[in-house]
This record gives C-alpha cells, sequence and structure tokens, in this order.
C-alpha cells in the first residue's frame, strides 16, 4: 500500500497560510521539488487545487510567465505534469492532469492508497483534516518557518483525537526553516 503524505509550510506559531511564511527560496523549492517527485499522485481539496493551479499551471503558450525565476521551474515543471485527484463536491470538472474524487472519502483514499507506487501526497487545510481523522495520514511534513505570523489558519485545528507522531527525519534548511517529518506512533493494545 502506497503512503499518504501530508507536507505543508508552518510558521513557528502554528500558521499555515500561504502567505504568512517565508517567501520561497531557492533552497526551499528544491526541497520541494524532491517532496513532490517521490509522489506518484497529489490529493487537493478545492481551495488548494484552485491556488496551485493559478500559480504553476504551465500557460497554452507552454512558457512560464516572466514573473517566475528559472529556479523555480523545476517546482512548477515537477507540478505541472504530476497527477492530481481532486476533493470537491461543488467542481463539476477539473483540468491540469486532474480527475474529481467523490463519494465516500474514506473508501476513495483507500482506493487510492491500495494502487502500487511510491506515494501519494496531500497539501492544504481542510482535506487533510478530514484525511488525519480517519487516520489515513501515513506521514506528516512541516517546513517550520522561523517566523511569527500573529494570526491565520493553524494547522489541523480542529482534530478530533489526538495523534501521536515518531519524528523519522529532520533537515535544515540555510534560511533557517526545519524540515521536520513524522509518522503516526500505532497503538498496540
Amino acid at each position: 500500500m502506497r503512503p499518504l503524505r501530508y507536507s505543508i509550510n508552518v510558521t513557528l506559531d502554528d500558521c499555515c497560510h500561504h502567505e504568512a511564511g517565508l517567501p520561497p527560496d531557492e533552497e526551499s523549492m528544491r526541497y520541494w521539488t524532491a517532496q513532490l517527485a517521490r509522489a506518484d499522485a497529489l490529493l487537493f481539496g478545492r481551495v488548494t487545487y484552485e491556488m496551485m493551479a493559478s500559480a504553476w499551471q504551465k500557460p497554452a503558450t507552454g512558457t512560464w510567465p516572466d514573473w517566475m525565476d528559472e529556479w523555480q521551474k523545476p517546482f512548477a515543471e515537477t507540478i505541472d505534469r504530476a497527477k492530481k485527484h481532486v476533493v470537491s463536491s461543488t467542481l463539476s470538472e477539473v483540468d491540469w492532469n486532474a480527475e474529481l474524487v467523490r463519494g465516500d472519502l474514506a473508501h476513495a483514499v483507500q482506493r487510492l492508497k491500495q494502487e502500487p507506487g511510491e506515494g501519494l501526497w496531500v497539501g492544504g487545510v481542510t482535506l487533510p483534516l478530514a484525511l488525519a481523522d480517519l487516520g489515513l495520514v501515513d506521514e506528516y511534513e512541516f517546513l517550520v518557518q522561523p517566523v511569527l505570523a500573529g494570526h491565520g489558519p493553524t494547522l489541523l485545528a480542529g482534530l478530533h483525537e489526538r495523534i501521536q507522531l515518531e519524528l523519522v527525519d529532520r533537515h535544515e534548511l540555510r534560511s533557517g526553516a526545519v524540515a521536520l517529518r513524522y509518522r503516526p506512533r500505532r497503538v498496540t493494545a
């Protein structure tokens, strides 16, 4: 069964709004490019899908926009070509190499996890909370930014039950950000 990895940027005070951390730099973009490359497919909720598509979907011209620096292009290429699954009850169609996921979330994600491959990657806020509550997240990866945001949505706010985690990897970036990767501890009776 391929693992489901939840990855997100988060500030020291637990804010996970995409504009609350540090602006992406070359090192963090290389890091996220490598993490995305480990996934067979990406799993997004509607909001994250639309936000990511607006920034990272290659224009119909086939040329990346002028605002994009050369060091951002490997990330853009990786996310643009990735297979995507979008959980939404409001969208009637998706593009950008994506398919809609409908119906029972637990069943649909279990089916995706049972497909052969290296893993699924999920980002965002609302969908990962639902997946964590269902016990479907196999790894949590937080790129902790050295910023205090003071406001904004917080990580996994509203989680129904505490999830004990075990640290499996730690990587420091020159910016002061720290990537922390955890797996849920399996409680045995």
